[in-house]
């Protein structure tokens, strides 16, 4: 799975960084909703100030919001055969 990483300044003008986040086809059934759980988090980290970090990992905050059988299936690794 290829993931990308988004940079923006929040209203105070720090600089925000957020990582891991999973690219994903438009026919995916999961598109639309990465599509919005990315959306609120950014509205959340814009406009919150107080907050020191300056990178986030999009999927810790997607494995604390999502169901954990949507998330293993978002995620999913496949298994090598013979440790190749």
């Amino acid at each position: 799975m290829l993931f990308k990483s988004l940079e923006f300044k929040n209203a105070v003008g720090q600089k925000v960084k957020i990582t891991e986040i999973p690219v994903l086809e438009r026919n995916s059934p999961y598109y639309f909703m990465i599509q919005v759980r990315l959306q609120t988090f950014m509205k959340s980290l814009y406009m919150d100030s107080k907050k020191v970090i300056q990178t986030y990992s999009f999927r810790e905050y997607l494995k604390k919001v999502l169901k954990w059988p949507v998330y293993e299936k978002l995620f999913k690794t496949t298994e090598l055969k013979n440790n190749a």
